[in-house]
């Protein structure tokens, strides 16, 4: 068991917190300029492609392409953000700066500090896609509550890029390194999870390709919540894709945590 930051005895389970609540306290000091450039980008977005590319395209899906493309960017947004969370700045942690080393020094285990690690990068994501949501009620795009249920859908996003952020952390010798990553797995992953446009312009091969990236199914489960779109839709997206989330989030963790082992030397 280890102690959190009040000095209470935490379960093994739980034993992650700490870690969380450090990077927490460290995020605080630099919190507005943080939150200044995640309620900006949103907004430039859903201005340049949202008015702009959507005064060209009209109606996808019998919805505006302002809220198509802010449906999707919800998640994608939340992959965003906790997949260089869980890069740059945990590499940062673990080798430049020596926290993670640190830490060792504790009762933490490498198991806690990468479920911190991931939390702490979902927790980010989080704060990203709800602005979003902010920028776009604001700006009249989203007008249904059940908006505010995309949130847990993009946790569960920003979780599983978290994870194997972590993955591509734990092998990384430079930060170099996580250009590879970006280029060739997130960036595409974006192009193809159908947060720009449907998937079923597509040719075939390549929609059953994106039914097996984690993105799609995040999209599929946050677009018809952010739309205001029927219960329908919802349980169809909701059969196979929170599997396949979570299935990367486990499949991920226990990846990072038994790299990272041999990476310490632990």
């Amino acid at each position: 068991m280890n102690r959190g930051s009040q000095g209470r005895v935490l379960p093994a389970a739980l034993a992650w917190i700490p870690v969380w609540q450090r990077n927490l306290l460290v995020w605080r000091k630099m919190a507005a300029a943080s939150l200044l450039g995640q309620f900006g980008e949103p907004f430039l977005y859903l201005i340049a492609l949202g008015y702009g590319l959507g005064g060209l395209v009209g109606q996808i899906e019998g919805m505006p392409y302002v809220l198509f493309l802010a449906s999707g960017i919800v998640c994608s947004s939340a992959m965003f953000t906790a997949s260089f969370e869980g890069m740059y700045s945990a590499f940062t942690r673990m080798t430049v700066q020596g926290t993670w080393p640190a830490m060792l020094a504790t009762p933490l285990t490498i198991r806690d500090i990468v479920i911190g690690e991931a939390v702490w990068a979902a927790t980010k994501g989080v704060f990203s896609a709800t602005c979003i949501l902010v920028v776009a009620a604001i700006m009249g795009i989203v007008e249904h509550w059940s908006a505010l249920a995309a949130i847990p859908i993009a946790f569960a996003v920003a979780l599983c890029f978290a994870s194997i952020a972590l993955v591509v952390t734990a092998l990384a010798s430079s930060y170099d390194t996580f250009l590879f990553y970006t280029t060739l797995g997130v960036t595409p992953m974006m192009m193809l999870g159908g947060v720009f446009f449907p998937l079923q312009r597509m040719p075939e091969l390549v929609q059953t390709g994106a039914q097996l990236l984690p993105l799609t199914h995040g999209v599929a489960l946050a677009r018809p919540l952010v739309t205001g779109d029927t219960p329908a839709s919802l349980l169809m997206a909701a059969g196979g894709g929170i599997g396949i989330i979570a299935a990367y989030t486990v499949a991920s963790l226990y990846l990072a945590v038994a790299l990272s082992k041999r990476r310490l030397g632990r």
